[in-house]
This record gives structure tokens, C-alpha cells and sequence, in this order.
């Protein structure tokens, strides 16, 4: 079932977003581009949107590829379940395959940046089949290890590091985002951050409500708006809830097979605060590796190169198929 979007969310340089009811929600989605053209999936971070891929969409649907962009379900207009663990892997995968149910598609190319990029190494993982090759944005494979990673992060980076913090103290940060969601996302979206000495920094909980955070704006107002306007209508606890199932998500990958055996292409930022995976082909034996003078916002930052890079990869795909 496809209905029209009540209240638009993106603007009028995309096509008109539709809400589309799969896997138990519904989910507000951007398509562009021939049905009838191989899928190209782009699944966004935290904390953005379906339009945090702009810039990629209309090129994309100009070379022939069906292109599908999920606000993923706690994002813009799509459902924002209550229940926190309707948040893991095993939902937000499942609401991607039954995308491409949807729209009638045997597999797709997942393009995924920031968790969107660690929602499209596990669906390699958990619907092999559905997937004919990875792009992923800032974040790589994650090894998944001995224990919980959760529990490693707090050994590691301490209680304060964002990631324990929204599993240790449930609720706090969430509600500190949403006090004020524009101070928020135009505190978080910027560039040219200069790098933190070791053992100092800022939690989000402080850039939340910072007067002025490093760095300078990577959004222009009007940009910056669409996402504002999204995170004062759900919220933010839906979206950290994906955080929260990280450590449930460490033990639903307990008996997969860790490899991801499509042809994958990493792209870095050379200025971003994750760090390449040093033990990235072990797991990802058919990765190609490729890094881009960025910061973390890579497909915003540097939007003409990625959608070069895209569209590049993708021929090459196509040509070897």
C-alpha cells in the first residue's frame, strides 16, 4: 500500500515523498528514477534524513537506477515505534527487504552512510541474497568481537562517551535534543572541526546546548530546516533508540556468517572522527577503499565527488555483472 505523505517533508527539488506501508510501519520514502532500472537503496544516519542524500538522487535516477530513499522508520514522517527494541537489526533490515518486496526487486545496491551504512553490513549479513552490493559512508564493517560492544565502548571511551551514555542513562540525552532541535542539528552539522586533545572534547549532551560550538555551518538555513522541522515532529528518542540496540544487535549476529561476500566500496573521510578498520578485507573480502578530503557528512560535505564515485562504482558493477 502507497498513500501520499500527509505533510511533505522534503522539498520540492526531490520528487514528493509517498508513506509506504512495509514490515509492520509505514515508512516515508523518496523514489526516483525507472521502476524498471537496477535498485539503488540509500539508507541515511544519525541524525539525518532522506534528504541528506539530495544531491546523489537526481543523477542517479538520470543514469537509469531506480532510487529509493527510506526515511527509516523513528525519521520524518515514517512510524516511530514505542517499543525500544523495535529498533534492532532484525526490524531495520526487515523493513528494507520489504521495500524491495515493494517495488517488486529480487536485490538492490544499499548505499548506507553513518548507521545506515551499519544497517547495510548487516543486512549483507542477514538477507545475503537481497543484496548485490554495499556502499558505505564514514562508518566500516564492525568486527563483531568477544563482547558486547557496548561494554567494550565503556571499558575503552568512558561512561560519557555518547554511545554508553544513551544505553547507560536511557531517556537523558534524547530529551536534551528536544529541547531545542535547531540549536541541536546546527551545533552538530558542521565542518572544519578542529580535532579534540586527547581526553577532552565535547559530549552531545554539552553541543546540544552549546552558544558556540567549533567549527563552522555546513547546512544553509533553508537545508537546515529540513531536517529542524523533522526532528520537532518525532523527536529524537526513536532514533537513539538504534543506539540502544546495539548490544541486542552484538547478540543477534551471534551465529551469522561474518563475512560479507558482495562487492562492497568503503568510502572514508580523511577528517573524520571513525577510524578506518584496520582488518576491513578480512571480512570484506571484495572491498574496494577510497578516501575523501572530509569530514563525517561525506555525501553533504563532498557531494559532486561521491556522486562521481557512485556512479562510477555502479558502472563498474554493471559492466561486470
Amino acid at each position: 500500500m502507497t498513500t501520499q505523505a500527509g505533510a511533505p517533508t522534503v522539498p520540492t527539488d526531490l520528487p514528493e515523498p509517498t508513506l509506504v506501508a512495509v514490515n509492520g510501519v509505514e515508512l516515508e520514502v523518496v523514489e526516483a528514477g525507472p521502476r524498471g532500472g537496477r535498485a539503488v537503496v540509500l539508507c541515511h544516519g544519525w541524525p539525518e534524513h532522506a534528504y541528506s542524500w539530495r544531491h546523489q538522487v537526481p543523477a542517479l535516477a538520470a543514469a537509469g537506477y531506480h532510487v529509493i530513499v527510506p526515511n527509516q522508520r523513528g525519521y520524518g514522517a515514517s512510524s516511530c515505534p514505542t517499543e525500544v527494541t523495535e529498533y534492532d537489526l532484525v526490524h531495520l533490515t526487515g523493513d528494507l527487504v520489504a521495500l524491495l518486496d515493494h517495488y517488486g526487486h529480487e536485490d538492490a545496491t544499499f548505499v548506507g552512510h553513518d548507521w545506515g551504512a551499519f544497517v547495510v553490513w548487516g543486512l549483507a549479513l542477514l538477507h545475503p541474497r537481497r543484496v548485490n552490493g554495499v556502499v558505505a559512508l564514514s562508518l566500516p564493517y564492525q568486527e563483531r568481537g568477544e563482547r558486547p560492544w557496548v561494554e567494550v565502548m565503556e571499558e575503552v571511551l568512558g561512561e560519557d562517551f555518547y554511545v554508553v551514555h544513551f544505553n547507560r542513562r536511557p531517556g537523558v540525552a534524547a530529551a536534551v535534543f528536544d529541547e531545542d532541535p535547531a540549536r541541536f542539528l546546527r551545533n552538530l552539522y558542521r565542518v572544519d572541526v578542529p580535532p579534540a586533545p586527547p581526553g577532552a572534547g565535547m559530549t552531545l549532551v554539552d553541543l546540544a546546548r552549546a552558544e558556540n560550538p567549533p567549527g563552522a555551518p555546513l547546512l544553509s538555513d533553508d537545508d537546515l530546516s529540513v531536517f529542524v522541522s523533522a526532528f520537532a515532529r518525532t523527536g529524537f528518542t526513536g532514533s537513539v533508540s538504534w543506539y540502544r540496540n546495539l548490544d541486542r544487535n552484538w547478540h543477534l549476529l551471534a551465529d551469522v556468517d561474518p563475512v560479507v561476500r558482495q562487492p562492497a566500496l568503503m568510502v572514508y573521510g580523511a577528517r573524520d572522527t571513525i577510524a578506518p578498520a584496520p582488518h576491513l578485507s578480512t571480512f570484506v573480502p571484495r572491498v574496494e577503499v577510497v578516501t575523501l578530503d572530509s569530514g563525517h557528512w561525506i555525501q553533504q560535505e563532498r557531494p559532486e565527488e561521491t556522486t562521481a564515485l557512485l556512479l562510477a562504482w555502479l558502472a563498474q558493477q554493471d559492466r561486470t555483472a
